[in-house]
């Protein structure tokens, strides 16, 4: 099986060399500059997170990926993750047929509920229909990247009728992954619907979501369905050294995680928790070999065919994610391959 493995971020602000936080604009032509260098150290695929919030840069991630396609060859173009509930499947569908088109079959999305939620309100749309808007929603996008013609009514958007939406995908589709972050319902509803399952493991060991992978897989065969792909998204930093990834990874996530902590109620992140998460958790942190190694052993137990890094660390600063993407591409990726091959 080939494994596919690529890079995720929000475009989170980063700080500047005096430690301030950098305009958006800014950031997000960083995150164009980063993407291509991850085009040009062999990275798969480069997945842009949705959000609508200060500490994010990324709220319209389909222009993005369009400039770095213009900008790139082979890196698949993704999202990590469209948040659906709050979006018109319509138009997604338009954007992403759009993207698909300019870039010669590269793009691809990631559908989610996403965690945060402040696109709601934005938009106009009542967290009382929170579940509703998703699940209505995704049925109307998955009919409308496989079928010609669609008719379709709900409650939450105007009904079509036999109505063709331009322009149309290409003969290969658009690859559609629904991201997952550990409900045993959002597992069913990938299978449901006939899309791969992105697992965002952010906090704990990967074999702790074994059970997940196990109902993932049986939904599937008592479905009748062919063996879909499974991914990850997970976050992580690679430096030089174990000692130097993690001094520059923990004060960047320490300020991401108590910033979010504090709208959100979690206590403030201690060292020997950040490092108990890099041990032996969810986080990549350290050398090419350490984070490879622990690439590798996700890789197998969970028996994937994809991983995503977050390389974004909160406000880390974009000298130290371009060494990052660059040791990931040159050095973890080969390495993570060739221990693949070894068994």
């Amino acid at each position: 099986m080939t494994v596919e493995f690529g890079l995720d971020t929000f475009g989170d602000v980063t700080w500047d060399s005096g430690k301030r936080l950098l305009p958006q604009r800014e950031v997000l032509r960083h995150v164009v500059e980063e993407a291509v260098l991850a085009d040009e150290v062999g990275v798969d695929v480069i997945g842009l997170g949705e959000h609508h919030r200060d500490d994010f840069a990324i709220s319209a991630p389909e222009i993005l990926l369009a400039a770095i396609g213009a900008r790139t060859s082979r890196i698949r173009l993704g999202t990590a993750v469209t948040v659906l509930g709050s979006d018109d499947p319509v138009r997604l569908f338009q954007r992403f047929s759009t993207l698909d088109a300019i870039s010669g079959g590269r793009a691809e999305v990631t559908l989610g509920r996403g965690s945060f939620t402040e696109s709601f309100p934005l938009f106009g749309f009542d967290m009382a229909d929170y579940h509703a808007l998703f699940e209505e929603k995704l049925d109307l996008f998955a009919r409308l990247i496989r079928q010609e013609e669609v008719t379709w009514s709900g409650t939450t958007r105007a009904p079509l009728e036999r109505q063709r939406v331009w322009p149309p995908l290409g003969e290969q589709g658009l690859r559609s992954w629904i991201g997952v972050g550990g409900s045993p319902e959002s597992v069913v509803r990938a299978v449901r619907y006939r899309m791969p399952m992105i697992l965002a493991i952010i906090g704990g060991s990967a074999r702790r979501f074994l059970p997940f992978v196990d109902l993932y897989r049986r939904a599937s065969d008592q479905a009748g369905l062919a063996p879909m792909p499974l991914g990850v998204h997970s976050p992580g930093h690679v430096a030089p050294t174990d000692e130097q990834a993690r001094d520059e990874a923990f004060p960047a996530y320490k300020a991401l995680h108590d910033r979010i902590g504090s709208e959100r109620g979690w206590p403030s992140l201690r060292r020997e928790d950040f490092l108990r998460e890099v041990e032996h958790g969810s986080m990549y942190v350290g050398a090419p070999e350490t984070v490879a190694r622990r690439i590798a052993d996700t890789v197998g137990a969970l028996d994937l065919a994809r991983f995503q890094l977050k390389y974004s660390m909160g406000p880390l600063d974009h000298g130290a994610l371009m060494r990052s993407i660059e040791l990931y591409g040159r050095q973890v990726l080969p390495m993570v391959r060739d221990m693949l091959a070894r068994g």
